[in-house]
């Protein structure tokens, strides 16, 4: 009767040993590649691209996928890449995915490798510089290319590599990011089982990755509202209908939507006017206004309620004084929802790439992702990495999208660790 016990622990050793000598051997090569990483990491710093303008960056991962031996689609969703890995194991179908474009943003930070880049958007000419870390995204993945295509022999299933275009938004009516990719079917071909993905973060400090199970990243939607009313002389506000004044009165109004009407203690919700556009000289009321927005909300039915209040809230403001309100609602992105299954069982292998003190759960957060899209696809699971530098007080480091936006890059390989370990422990856990 007890040899039973024994026979069990002698099939289990092997087994722990092999995984042990798998995490050693990943750690090993995210060790030695890491210069790399941030060699090249700091190249697109340099040489960054706007949203669908991105083919420099296409063809440099491209090249460095084919120079490793991966299988590799260019040109998907515009210029996007796709890097196929096949393990010369059985397994499931694993995708990891960076975003590539840039942003029309002048870069303030004083580093060699500074963007000193200009491009076009919306007609206007702009700066442009890796200002959300999409940089270090992309330089990590590639990290993780190599050091998988190195393991090949023990790689078990396929690794779909997913290098993507216009996660900021694509420009103009153009198609484009997670939406056109998932629509041109790359997790179709090969049928994916699981995507993961992370985003460096300059608020977080290095060597710490943070996650959130269910609903972690908000939906983006943006609204346009014109309202008209009638033009009449600056001294004569009773001869027209001031579209000024109804606008102002609406901002006031969608901002009662999120302290009045909303369920906040469930989820919360952000509506912000970030462009307001009337008139052209001070003593002429004009005919009309336009103001544009953002919508950030974390539960999918609060955001359709949301969506209605703010057509609600605008149209009856409007017709209050007389005037009139067209509102658009233009949905950018879904909830990011992270699988609760899949966090659970991921979760080990994010602590063994960082060490288990410092991976730790947050709260939602109000900024959204693309990535989304592919979870609608496939179970997913996308996590934060820490960029800030050691030390460094959260409160007083640049946030993503402004000039002063930095990356500690000295410890990119946390995120080399993540995705391999990720790789191979949801093979072993699915089988």
């Amino acid at each position: 009767m007890r040899k039973k016990p024994l026979i069990t622990l002698l099939c289990i050793l092997p087994l722990m040993a092999m995984a042990q000598s798998i995490s050693s051997t990943i750690a090993s090569n995210a060790k030695a590649i890491n210069d790399s990483v941030i060699h090249w990491r700091r190249y697109l710093h340099e040489h960054p691209e706007l949203s669908n303008r991105e083919y420099n960056t296409m063809n440099f991962v491209a090249a460095h996928l084919q120079a490793w031996g991966i299988e590799v689609k260019k040109g998907i969703a515009k210029t996007g890449v796709v890097g196929i890995l096949h393990g010369a194991k059985p397994g499931p179908v694993v995708a990891l995915r960076a975003d590539m474009d840039a942003l029309p943003v002048v870069e303030r930070v004083k580093v060699p490798f500074a963007s000193k880049v200009t491009g076009e958007y919306n007609g206007q000419k702009v700066g442009v510089m890796h200002a959300c870390g999409h940089d270090s995204h992309v330089a990590i993945l590639l990290g993780t290319a190599a050091s998988l295509a190195k393991m090949k022999k023990e790689l078990p299933g396929t690794v779909v590599f997913i290098f993507q275009p216009a996660e900021e938004g694509p420009p103009g009516n153009e198609e484009g990011g997670a939406p056109l990719m998932v629509k041109e079917g790359v997790m179709d071909h090969p049928k994916v089982d699981a995507i993961f993905g992370l985003h460096i973060s300059s608020q977080t400090e290095i060597g710490t990755i943070k996650y959130k199970s269910g609903s972690f990243m908000a939906s983006s939607d943006w609204f346009t509202i014109k309202v008209k009313g009638k033009q009449s002389h600056g001294s004569q506000p009773w001869s027209g209908i001031d579209p000024i004044v109804v606008g102002a009165q609406i901002i006031n109004g969608l901002q009662t939507i999120v302290s009045r009407q909303e369920e906040l203690t469930k989820a919360p919700v952000v509506i912000t006017v970030g462009v307001i556009n009337g008139g052209v000289r001070s003593n002429i009321i004009p005919e009309e206004l336009t103001m544009q927005g953002t919508i950030r909300t974390l539960d999918s039915r609060m955001q359709q309620e949301v969506h209605e209040r703010i057509r609600t809230t605008a149209t009856k403001i409007a017709e209050a004084s007389g005037a009139t309100a067209e509102v658009s609602i233009d949905t950018k992105t879904l909830v990011t929802y992270n699988n609760p299954d899949l966090v659970k069982m991921m979760l080990p292998s994010l602590e063994t790439a960082a060490g288990k003190n410092n991976v730790q759960e947050e709260n939602w957060t109000t900024g959204a992702e693309d990535f989304s899209y592919f979870g609608e696809k496939a179970p997913a699971f996308f996590f934060n990495l820490g960029g800030m530098p050691k030390g460094m007080d959260p409160r007083k480091a640049p946030p993503h999208h402004t000039p002063d936006f930095y990356i500690d890059d000295s410890m990119l390989d946390v995120g080399v660790k993540a995705f391999c370990n990720i790789v191979f422990d949801y093979a072993k856990l699915k089988k």
